[in-house]
């Protein structure tokens, strides 16, 4: 699985962390960032992508298809 983070479009609501905190880490401007793609199984990856209010996780799998949101 790939993560991309909309890096602009974030809006530091830290769902994505509480989720999946081996995941994604807020940076120090309170924005989203990926830590480990791997620490978590792919369901926690799309549950965290749909949980964001912002929109700003994309999910996508190994052949590069948009799985979420």
């Amino acid at each position: 699985m790939n993560i991309q983070i909309l890096y602009a479009r974030c809006c530091g609501n830290a769902q994505c962390v509480e989720i999946a905190p081996d995941v994604f880490a807020l940076d120090s401007k309170g924005k989203a960032v990926v830590l480990d793609s791997e620490a978590a199984p792919p369901e926690r990856l799309i549950e965290a992508a749909e949980a964001c209010p912002c929109a700003a996780i994309l999910v996508h799998d190994d052949e590069g298809v948009e799985v979420s949101p």
